[in-house]
């Protein structure tokens, strides 16, 4: 009998509960009906909350395509490029300055396409949830020969095409990137076309998008559920887990149904937007994994603490690590998250100094590269704004210091400085990237080609050092 009294004790609710929505009332277990009212308005906040978490990665690319078709880059012939290089003209999730990008959304309701990938190049394929399809060059099936790809749409029921590599995407938009080791001369070898017209191909249209001011960066107020409702209406209802899939359904999303959150509901979008937008800021400049600091008592962090591209670890989904890379960063391929000696690219940043404290741009700074940087390739360090995750705006479009510019100046013993601050430090004007007064800021070091010390940690970066 005392067992089932402190049973009941533990199953029990008592008649008042504390929360940060007020007190619960309870009558012997049973909400009373202001309480009832409060308990939803706390579950509808919880799930707006989690939606924006759980799929940020599908509104990123959604508020990505609404940027390029806003400047003509829209449908199956045109491909957007970066001439030279992408710059800070626009907004968009850290891309580099180092090379050059081409760019554009596929769409298969009218059928499987035809993907002509260039020689050299490496390009990826990711579905409109941002999943990763296929890689496509150098690191796909081609192995850079340049390669002949078919995808085919949801449902395709048709026998596959001969001469072609197949890919089946879950969705019917689906992303492709571009980078070709030849600049744009070989991006614009790019050519897609639908498979009934494969030989007769239309003529594809190419569009410089570096001269252009835009916005490719997702919403972080109540606007952004209905860039998701964009994304669930258009694709098919299988193309998403049902986990995420319900958490839609309960704040009101739903494929086949229209959009319409009453006065309250939209009160609590605002609220959940805000609100999850401020967790996705801790969880980039700060995530709490410890896996996630790539080296012990360092600042400098790591966007796969896993090593998966799927933010797998021990047969569990890591959500913090997936709105962390999401929230910052495009592209998402194996090839990303397992760099290979001498092969792709390493990355690690942060957005804070030596000290602890947050990149400021009212004060100097100076990064030390020691010598033996280990990258193959050539390195670089670029600058990006802590509000917009995109590259600074400052007098340079081009925010950031790299080996391959021939004005860098390389220390003796093979090291490197890298300074940061508003106004240029005597002599080291090569080496410098403008900062801005009343802005924070955080910084990526990306490794081309990294080599085996980047992989046993025998070499780290510095940290960033406030200078007088």
């Amino acid at each position: 009998m005392a067992d089932l009294e402190q049973a009941r004790a533990t199953i029990a609710v008592p008649d008042r509960v504390d929360s940060p929505f007020g007190e619960l009332r309870f009558f012997d277990g049973v909400p009373t009906q202001d309480s009832i009212t409060t308990i939803y308005d706390m579950l509808d906040l919880t799930r707006a909350i989690e939606v924006y978490l759980n799929t940020v990665p599908g509104a990123s690319l959604v508020a990505m395509r609404r940027g390029f078709r806003s400047i003509g880059v829209d449908g199956n012939t045109v491909l957007g490029y970066t001439a030279p290089r992408a710059n800070s003209r626009s907004f968009a999730l850290t891309p580099n300055t180092e090379t050059t990008y081409g760019t554009m959304f596929l769409d298969l309701r009218d059928g499987p396409l035809v993907v002509e990938n260039p020689p050299n190049s490496l390009c990826v394929l990711d579905d409109f949830w941002f999943r990763y399809v296929a890689d496509l060059g150098i690191a796909g099936p081609d192995r850079g020969a340049g390669g002949k790809y078919v995808l085919l749409p949801p449902g395709h029921d048709g026998p596959e095409p001969d001469g072609y590599v197949v890919l089946r995407p879950p969705t019917f938009t689906n992303w492709l990137v571009v980078r070709a080791l030849g600049g744009v001369d070989d991006i614009t070898r790019t050519r897609v076309y639908p498979l009934e017209k494969a030989a007769d191909p239309p003529a594809m249209t190419y569009i410089d998008i570096a001269v252009h001011h835009f916005n490719t960066v997702h919403a972080n107020d109540a606007s952004f559920y209905e860039e998701i409702d964009t994304l669930v209406q258009e694709e098919p209802p299988e193309a998403l887990d049902p986990e995420r899939a319900g958490q839609c359904e309960a704040i009101g999303i739903v494929h086949g149904r229209p959009f319409a959150p009453d006065e309250r509901m939209r009160g609590i979008l605002e609220q959940g937007a805000r609100l999850a937008a401020a967790a996705s800021r801790a969880l980039v400049y700060a995530p709490r994994d410890p896996a996630a600091h790539r080296y012990p008592g360092s600042n400098w962090l790591d966007l796969f603490p896993s090593g998966s591209y799927e933010f797998l670890r021990d047969h569990a989904r890591l959500l913090d690590a997936r709105v962390q890379f999401h929230y910052v960063a495009t592209v998402i391929t194996p090839a990303m998250a397992h760099a290979q000696v001498g092969a792709g690219s390493a990355y690690v940043y942060t957005a804070q100094a030596a000290d602890g404290a947050w990149l400021d741009g009212g004060r100097s700074y100076r990064l030390h590269l020691s010598a033996g940087i280990p990258a193959k390739n050539f390195w670089s360090v670029d600058v990006y704004d802590t509000q917009t995750r995109s590259l600074l705006e400052t007098d340079d479009p081009y925010p950031s210091v790299m080996s391959l510019d021939e004005r860098v100046a390389v220390n003796p013993d093979g090291s490197a400085d890298v300074w940061f601050g508003p106004t240029a430090p005597a002599g080291h004007e090569a080496n410098w990237v403008q900062t801005v007064p009343g802005k924070s800021w955080f910084t990526i070091l990306r490794l081309y080609g990294p080599l085996e010390g980047w992989f046993d940690k025998t070499w780290q970066p510095g940290e960033i050092e406030p200078t007088p």
